[in-house]
């Protein structure tokens, strides 16, 4: 009997396997995919960090197994939202995943504010027409250097002028090739937010 009460009250191997494996994954989301982009930049001969950010979010629905979930009126979708910030190379500086009903302009202050290092020496953000607002701008401009600038829908297709705002879209694409991340299928948002920076982590390292 106390045999079997001590086989009880130990946790299984694969459970602690689990765990182990799964604070990897949460450092390798937290700082893996930052070392890599920086290390490219400098292969370029860029400083490592950068002074121009695009940033944009992607709303994508949810499987039967997520749970987390919030509902996009603009895109009528039900499920997530991504959170992203690129820089010239179309390289990720931050990402943040939010239920997609939270609104862009706040998903963006959320991504800056937990990412504070990586937009010390930003001074310019590029963004479109869903981040308008002087509120968005003023609580940019208290978090960070950065001036914002806002890319109208109808400036959007002027290539010549503004070419710079497609990049992020390449990025976003660049997700699309990995049949897991076509919907949400995460439980967790932060599981999710580790598949997708598992994801650029393969990117970066087999093509640059």
């Amino acid at each position: 009997m106390n045999y079997q009460k001590r086989e009880l009250d130990q946790k299984p191997k694969w459970l602690s396997l689990v765990l182990k494996n799964l604070f990897i994954l949460t450092d390798w989301q937290r700082a893996g995919f930052k070392k890599i982009v920086a290390d490219r930049r400098l292969r370029q001969g860029r400083s490592a960090r950068t002074s121009f950010v695009i940033l944009d979010a992607q709303s994508i629905k949810n499987t039967a197994t997520a749970e987390n979930k919030g509902y996009d009126g603009g895109k009528k979708i039900s499920g997530i939202k991504r959170h992203l910030a690129v820089d010239i190379n179309g390289f990720p500086q931050a990402i943040h995943i939010t239920r997609a009903n939270i609104t862009d302009r706040d998903g963006a202050i959320a991504l800056v504010t937990l990412n504070l290092e990586q937009f010390k020496l930003v001074r310019t953000m590029m963004v479109d027409s869903g981040y308008t607002g002087q509120n968005f701008a003023n609580e940019i401009s208290s978090l960070t250097s950065a001036k914002v600038i806002v890319v109208k829908w109808n400036e959007l297709h002027q290539f010549s002028v503004i070419p710079q705002r497609w990049l992020i879209e390449r990025s976003f694409s660049w997700l699309g090739n990995y049949h897991r991340l076509w919907r949400n299928c995460e439980r967790k948002l932060n599981t999710s937010l580790m598949m997708v920076s598992l994801a650029f982590i393969r990117l970066l390292l087999k093509r640059y």
